[in-house]
């Protein structure tokens, strides 16, 4: 028994959201990833560069460089300190990975139901059953950003 594609038809507005909802997990992924990758290499060098400079041994001082050398180490602690905060409460890397997640979700329903195969090979109204799980993949993406976005709270099992 073989079953014959579906029908892919971007007019569609189902197929459209699809589309369109795949699209921008992917490109919203991408930015967090390239956002987060740019903060992590310049802490890293700002990290480098601190015991680079205090091995300088310009600590003379007749030399007017020993306070400029302490001001610019003491200022890349200060970077680093701050885009790991800025990290921390944009939480980049994680939304990259579960925008991620739900971008390659997406594409796999797409690609299950042009080949009408899994869950798409029996149904009466596969469209309606595509809707239905597309749905189900952005509620979950939205939940799990929810859980990202609000702060952990310490649980001291006592009730307020």
């Amino acid at each position: 028994m073989s079953t014959t594609p579906a029908t892919y038809d971007t007019s569609d507005p189902i197929i459209a959201r699809l589309e369109d909802q795949t699209k921008w997990y992917s490109a919203k992924s991408s930015k967090c990833q390239t956002k987060y990758k740019w903060i992590k290499g310049i802490e890293i060098v700002a990290a480098a560069l601190i015991p680079f400079l205090s091995a300088l041994h310009v600590s003379d001082v007749k030399s007017p460089l020993p306070i400029t050398i302490g001001t610019i180490t003491a200022l890349l602690g200060v970077l680093i300190t701050v885009l790991e905060g800025v990290l921390q409460l944009n939480q980049y890397q994680q939304i990259w990975v579960t925008y991620r997640a739900t971008s390659e979700a997406l594409k796999h329903e797409k690609f299950t139901y042009i080949a009408r195969a899994g869950v798409y090979a029996a149904p009466s109204d596969a469209r309606a059953l595509l809707a239905e799980r597309m749905e189900a993949i952005g509620s979950q993406e939205n939940t799990k950003w929810v859980s990202l976005q609000q702060p952990q709270k310490a649980t001291t099992g006592k009730q307020a």
